[in-house]
């Protein structure tokens, strides 16, 4: 883990690679034999995930190894992290001790137990015998002390709380309202080890299936020489205007967030070239270390990969992975644009030098960036027509062609980079500071990004598994790893080809030992997060908690919204983000939704989860933990306690559009058309830019208090003008439930009603409500209606009773936890019948008049003071 206990002074280069090896790697890394053991196990561990993701997978491996590929993965984990991590901080770092052996064998062993008895377990039904049960016991303590020593104390202390509660819950000392009976070892042991509800659950499976293969592709992206390609071309385009280097390092850290799922790498990768030309133009120590943080840490927020949290949403809400990097793209996006325009105002509130000599306006430069990322978009998007052209001329030998024709433009694009030399990494502190002129070194890279147009064709046109599209990715960096050096010496006329040749095996070994490393704490974070999602499934404590949550909230959404916030920064403080999000979410995503249908407000799962995802990368920047904060200072050599809190201030937008993607689902991209998503883009833009300002108290000059509330004020109506709207004119009518039917009648196709069912829960017997959502997708009558969405009802005077819906239909989810067959009736409570509302975009206009008539004050003030004040 970081050492927290760093001088203020800027660690050398090797002291900063050493941080991050302990915190991500593993600090131990022993010579001679032992270390190629471990060497030739981790490039094992790498090509055996490589296999399972191809194509040929189902024909070269055992259907026994696939079916238990997520023991294996574990299995890899649990050896590796035993090697890798040293017991203690006086542990030895340059040889392995004999007890740190026996605990990494036997480790594996046990994660394999499912494998090798894998028919006495299918035959005994998935439950545990007495054998059984002392291995699994064995098998947790173990992972557990793995996972404190790869990810610190936090993940083993809370999981080890969880299993205890499942043993001890019925015990005097447990509150009675999270009593419960409690289980015994061999039925605990068998949830948590044998089945697939435990350890080896959904998370692992996602990080076997998914994360490994998105890793080690950013691994040998970065082996090949994109990250430093990503950060010269920032620096080429943004280093020269006004706090460039704080501007290069927001977008630097955006792309190597392609690269890095981890916030410590990325500050350190980053970092050591970004915050001394930061310090260099003016910034403090804190505030160069703060940019560093804030971008980087935004990096697990940004598609396609966004950590390991993407490939558990697809999982743990249901949908696709199109559909949840689609909903996680705006957001990801208007926070990069945020703090680029933050670090701008601090540039300009400090009248900062630019660094170079040249002159370039700040239009032509974002001009120009959008205009790469169109070209680029263009060219994802456009792959698909000679994908469909060669696949319509012959269809047998499509792959193979298309195979080729990938290989030609890359051998083309690499002609053309041995054009130029090779990019070298530059010294920060160098006297005289030469910035990269694009048109000299964007010819270097360009074939980088062909990989990521495979990744992005084959996830968003073909719409492939993340796994096989990764694996795709992937093979060509195989092919670029190998032959770029090689390639590159025949082009420029170089002798040295058979060098190049090994240099090229030597960069694709390490990025695959890289990838693998990297995967440990991956790995035993989802095993050990697995314990807990056990616990909550087997207990029932879910629930539970979520009537606890209910209760202390008030049945209030923003309250309950504000304490699941707070409980995924407390718990971030010391689980990793990956962790940090399959507890949250296990343990409150339902509950939001459920509490948001009884406040009559429809909220999407994946809004919920992304919601406590935001919260858990925030832990990562807040004192007195932020990891990220504390490898900021350490590059710095700033104080790391204000690094973390300026950071956490930098970062106030990512704690503040949670809250508004999830009451402006907008924002998510859900169910606009693509001329609506346009404007919410735009408008969405503006907001985040004018809170920004807001916050900061700089717009165009230094803003008064007055100026800055009216600036967040505009910001807030821009991100929600239905919430205005909505008060100026309601979109729903009160209807009596007894006229319901007759306003299903006089429905028009397009028109949603909401109901208010109010009844007894099957389990308490309370009285409880939730809001149903009912769109009219046809013509037709009441009946017709009712039918499409399995609905009964039963008039009773004025009251409206509802029978229990049939199985399988829209509402039968819904309403599952209702007692139909209880003595008081389940009944329509309240109807909203919908009612024409005027367009809500139309409340824009006067917010944007607002915001230039704020402009047009501070224009004035700027004209008679003569200067920005």
């Amino acid at each position: 883990m970081v050492d927290k206990s760093t001088e203020n002074r800027p660690l050398s280069e090797q002291e900063l690679q050493d941080l991050v090896a302990s915190s991500d790697a593993g600090a131990r890394d022993p010579a001679g034999g032992v270390g190629m053991l471990l060497a030739i196990v981790a490039v094992v561990w790498s090509l055996f995930q490589v296999l399972l993701a191809s194509p040929l997978a189902n024909y070269v491996l055992p259907g026994d190894l696939i079916n238990n590929s997520r023991q294996v993965h574990l299995a890899f984990a649990v050896f590796l992290a035993f090697m890798a991590y040293p017991a203690f901080k006086s542990s030895p770092r340059n040889y392995i001790p004999m007890f740190d052996w026996l605990l990494g064998l036997f480790g594996a062993f046990v994660a394999l137990y499912g494998l090798f008895f894998y028919e006495k377990i299918v035959n005994a039904g998935g439950l545990a015998d007495n054998m059984d049960k002392w291995f699994a016991l064995a098998g947790l303590l173990i992972l557990f002390e793995g996972a404190r020593r790869a990810l610190g104390p936090a993940m083993a202390i809370i999981a080890t709380i969880f299993l205890a509660y499942v043993f001890f819950g019925s015990s005097d000392f447990v509150p009675d309202v999270i009593r419960w009976k409690g289980a015994s070892l061999k039925k605990a042991m068998s949830h948590m080890w044998i089945t697939s509800e435990g350890v080896f659950g959904i998370a692992l499976g996602v990080s076997t299936k998914f994360v490994f293969l998105f890793v080690l592709f950013g691994a040998l992206l970065d082996k090949a020489g994109a990250g430093n390609y990503f950060i010269k071309m920032a620096f080429g385009a943004l280093g020269h205007l006004r706090g460039g280097p704080a501007k290069a390092a927001v977008v630097g850290s955006a792309a190597t967030g392609l690269i890095s799922g981890s916030s410590i790498a990325n500050v350190v990768t980053t970092g050591t070239f970004t915050i001394p030309l930061m310090k260099r133009v003016g910034f403090s120590s804190e505030k160069a270390g703060a940019v560093e943080v804030a971008s980087s840490v935004n990096g697990q927020i940004m598609p396609p990969v966004m950590g390991a949290a993407a490939f558990l949403m697809v999982e743990y809400v249901g949908i696709s992975y199109v559909e949840v990097i689609t909903a996680a793209f705006l957001p990801a996006t208007i926070s990069y644009i945020a703090l680029v325009y933050i670090v701008h105002l601090e540039a300009i509130k400090n009248n900062m030098p630019t660094i170079g000599h040249r002159e370039v306006k700040m239009a032509r430069t974002v001009i120009g960036m959008f205009s790469f990322f169109a070209v680029f978009a263009g060219l994802c998007y456009g792959s698909q027509f000679p994908v469909n052209a060669v696949s319509a001329w012959v269809p047998s030998y499509a792959g193979l062609i298309m195979s080729l024709i990938v290989c030609a433009i890359y051998v083309g694009l690499l002609a053309f980079a041995a054009t130029a030399p090779d990019l070298q990494p530059d010294d920060p502190n160098a006297e005289e500071v030469e910035l990269p002129v694009i048109s000299e070194i964007y010819k270097t890279g360009l074939y980088y990004l062909l990989p990521i147009v495979v990744l992005v064709y084959f996830l968003m046109i073909e719409q492939k598994s993340p796994g096989l599209s990764a694996f795709w990715a992937t093979m060509l960096l195989f092919v670029i790893l190998l032959t770029q050096r090689p390639l590159k010496a025949m082009f420029r006329g170089e002798n040295d080809m058979a060098n190049a040749v090994k240099q090229g095996i030597v960069d694709l070994t390490q990025g695959l030992i890289d990838g693998a490393r990297n995967m440990i704490g991956i790995g035993l974070a989802t095993a050990t997060a697995g314990v807990i999602v056990g616990t909550v499934t087997l207990t029932g404590v879910g629930q539970v908690m979520a009537n606890l949550v209910e209760l202390l909230s008030g049945g209030n959404l923003i309250l309950m919204l504000v304490m699941v916030g707070l409980l995924s920064l407390i718990l971030g403080m010391g689980l990793p983000t990956t962790a940090n999000y399959i507890v949250v979410s296990s343990l409150m995503a339902g509950v939001v939704v459920e509490l948001g249908a009884q406040n009559g407000l429809i909220v999407p799962l994946i809004a919920v989860h992304l919601f406590v995802f935001y919260f858990g990368i925030m832990a990562d920047v807040t004192p007195p933990v932020g990891l990220a904060s504390f490898a900021a200072a350490a590059v710095s050599g700033g104080d790391a306690i204000k690094t973390g809190f300026v950071a956490f201030f930098y970062s106030l937008r990512t704690v503040a559009l949670p809250f508004v993607f999830i009451f402006n689902t907008d924002l998510l991209l859900i169910d606009v058309t693509w001329y609506q998503g346009i404007l919410v883009f735009i408008t969405a833009s503006i907001a985040i830019l004018v809170f920004t300002a807001g916050t900061m108290g700089w717009f165009l000059t230094k803003s008064r208090f007055y100026e800055s509330i009216a600036l967040v004020l505009i910001a807030f109506v821009l991100f929600r003008p239905d919430f205005v709207m909505n008060r100026l004119q309601p979109p729903f009518a009160f209807v009596e439930p007894a006229g319901f039917t007759q306003a299903l009648d006089d429905a028009s196709v397009g028109d949603e009603f909401r109901l208010v069912v109010s009844g007894p829960d099957y389990d308490t017997g309370e009285t409880k409500e939730t809001t149903l959502v009912m769109p009219i997708a046809s013509e037709g009558t009441s009946d017709d209606h009712l039918n499409a969405f399995g609905l009964l009802l039963l008039a009773d005077g004025d009251a409206v009773n509802m029978d229990e819906p049939s199985f399988g239909s829209p509402f039968s989810s819904s309403l599952g936890s209702f007692d139909f067959y209880g003595d008081d009736p389940v009944t329509i409570a309240s109807v909203q019948a919908p009612v024409h509302q005027q367009p809500k975009e139309i409340i824009f206009l006067p917010a944007l008049l607002f915001l230039a008539l704020i402009a047009f004050l501070q224009k004035a003030r700027i004209s008679k003071q003569g200067v920005p004040s």
